[in-house]
C-alpha cells in the first residue's frame, strides 16, 4: 500500500451536498435581505468554515456574518429538503479501504453537522477519527491535517488527502502531504491540478488503483 492513512473531505468529496449548500445559502441571504448569490459564487466558498465562508461570499464582518450563519443553519436543519446522498460507490469503497488503511475526515462542517451526516448515511463506522471546522483553523490552513497526523503519529508522506476543492489541495500541499483531487465536486479539475495532486479521481471504483499502484 502506498499510504497507511487516508483523509477525506466531506462535502463534494464523499457527499453530494453542493446543491443543498447552495440552496441554503441563497435562502439565508434572502432572510438577511442580502443579494442572492449565484450557485457559482457559493461553490467558491464550499469547504471553508461557515463564518469565514459567509464573510468572503457577502463581504460581511462581525455580527452581520453571524446573523447570516444562523439563518443558514436554521434553513439547513429545519426547512430545506434538498437530498444529500453519498456519491455512487462511496459506501462500498470505504468498506474496502477500511480493511487496509486508517480513514479520517477533515471537513468544513461543524462537529454537529458532521455527526448528523454520519447518522444520515450510516458511515461513522468507517472512520477512525475526524476533525471539523469548530475544532481547527479553517481550510486552507493545514491545521486540520496537522492535528490528524499528530493524533496518528505518522508522517505526512504516509497519508493521502482526498478532496474536491483547491482548499483541500492547498492545505495538503502546505505540509507536503500527497493529495488526490476529485472531478465530481465543486472545483474544476484544472484548478485542482495547479496544486500537483497525485491524480484526479473520476469514479470511486478507481480509488483502489491510486493507493496500490
Amino acid at each position: 500500500m502506498k499510504y497507511s492513512h487516508i483523509i477525506f473531505d466531506w462535502d463534494g468529496t464523499l457527499m453530494d451536498s453542493a446543491a443543498k449548500i447552495v440552496s441554503c445559502m441563497q435562502h439565508a441571504a434572502q432572510r438577511a435581505s442580502l443579494p442572492i448569490p449565484s450557485a457559482e459564487n457559493v461553490h467558491e466558498i464550499i469547504g471553508i468554515s461557515l463564518i469565514p465562508a459567509i464573510q468572503q461570499l457577502f463581504n460581511l464582518q462581525g455580527e452581520q456574518a453571524k446573523e447570516v450563519a444562523q439563518h443558514y443553519k436554521e434553513v439547513f436543519i429545519t426547512t430545506d429538503q434538498t437530498p444529500c446522498p453519498l456519491f455512487p460507490k462511496v459506501q462500498q469503497t470505504l468498506h474496502q479501504l477500511q480493511k487496509h488503511c486508517v480513514l479520517g475526515v477533515a471537513t468544513g462542517k461543524a462537529r454537529r453537522g458532521l455527526e448528523r451526516a454520519f447518522d444520515a448515511t450510516n458511515s461513522r463506522q468507517y472512520f477512525d477519527t475526524s476533525i471539523c471546522a469548530d475544532e481547527a483553523e479553517s481550510k486552507p490552513s493545514p491545521q486540520m491535517l496537522e492535528k490528524l497526523i499528530a493524533h496518528w503519529n505518522v508522517p505526512a508522506s504516509q497519508v493521502l488527502m482526498v478532496g474536491d476543492t483547491v482548499y483541500d489541495m492547498q492545505m495538503a500541499e502546505a505540509i507536503d502531504m500527497p493529495r488526490l483531487g476529485v472531478s465530481f465536486g465543486v472545483h474544476h479539475e484544472e484548478r485542482l491540478k495547479q496544486h500537483n495532486p497525485v491524480g484526479i479521481l473520476h469514479h470511486y471504483d478507481d480509488l483502489w488503483s491510486f493507493i496500490t499502484h
